[in-house]
């Protein structure tokens, strides 16, 4: 099949155009948001709504932000130093996941700071809501017609077209209407795993009482193995390749840590007073 041709504005009302990528990460704030509000609800009685309002808005800005900054600086460090201003170019597009995570983590610890809450508490109350906005977040690339796969003449496969950048970046000998052969669809696998498979398997282990940062491992370990095995899938970033042994990618050195830190939240042995509730009282 080929790839749907998606044009990347929904509407436009006068100069302002609302486009997929940006709905995506409103869905995704949203989302975070309204689970937020019934975790505090059901799961976690000394959470207050304001304090999910506070938490999800300046989450949002750390994510954005540390995505920004991770892409250019990870992932096109020599396009900066070519042009230093590029760097608040956002319409231009570029986020990375792991420096959307690193803004996250500070603005966690600020927030835990804040409100003298255990650093992995904040986290363990902020993991079952994150795996569906990075779903959306895959959707908005899939529309752009971004992050193509590797090339297959599996089912799977699309047709990619020419006139997408990312595959005028990749192959600029394709001149035609569609490249004349398949690449794996890999923004929709990553949605996918990384999305709903992900949120699936984290919220259901929430359900629970874990030890103190347990969740947070879940999340860790389960984001970086999907990611990890995904970008067998994804064609390595262009400015990039691959960056060790000769088949690993960026994406997947920077989920090794992530899997590692994850286990040893999950195995490590806690203390008695470290074992998290489903419900608490709340908080005076």
């Amino acid at each position: 099949m080929h790839y749907p041709i998606i044009n990347e504005v929904i509407f436009s009302i006068g100069p302002l155009s609302v486009r997929w990528y940006g709905m995506a990460y409103l869905v995704a704030f949203l989302l975070a948001w309204w689970l937020g509000n019934w975790r505090a609800e059901h799961k976690a009685a000394d959470w207050s709504r304001q304090e999910v309002s506070d938490l999800i808005f300046y989450g949002a800005l750390g994510a954005v932000l540390g995505g920004r900054l991770g892409y250019v600086l990870v992932y096109n460090f020599s396009r900066f130093l070519e042009d230093p201003i590029w760097l608040f170019k956002v319409w231009d597009g570029g986020m990375s996941f792991h420096g959307g995570l690193t803004g996250v983590l500070l603005v966690l610890w600020w927030f835990a700071r804040h409100t003298r809450r255990h650093f992995l508490e904040v986290g363990d109350f902020v993991a079952p809501l994150i795996p569906l906005g990075l779903g959306f977040g895959r959707l908005g690339n899939f529309a752009n017609t971004e992050l193509p796969g590797r090339i297959t003449d599996s089912f799977f496969g699309v047709y990619y077209p020419c006139s997408a950048p990312a595959i005028q970046a990749i192959d600029p000998l394709c001149t035609g209407t569609w490249e004349a052969f398949m690449r794996h669809p890999s923004p929709l696998y990553q949605a996918f795993t990384e999305g709903l498979l992900l949120f699936l398997l984290v919220w259901f282990y929430a359900s629970r009482p874990r030890p103190l940062g347990a969740v947070s491992g879940m999340f860790l370990t389960g984001y970086g193995c999907f990611r990890f095995v995904t970008e067998f899938f994804r064609q390595p970033d262009e400015q990039l390749g691959f960056i060790a042994f000769h088949w690993m990618s960026m994406g997947q050195l920077l989920s090794l840590p992530m899997v590692a830190i994850g286990l040893y939240l999950l195995l490590r042995k806690p203390s008695r007073s470290k074992v998290q509730p489903a419900a608490t009282e709340a908080r005076r």
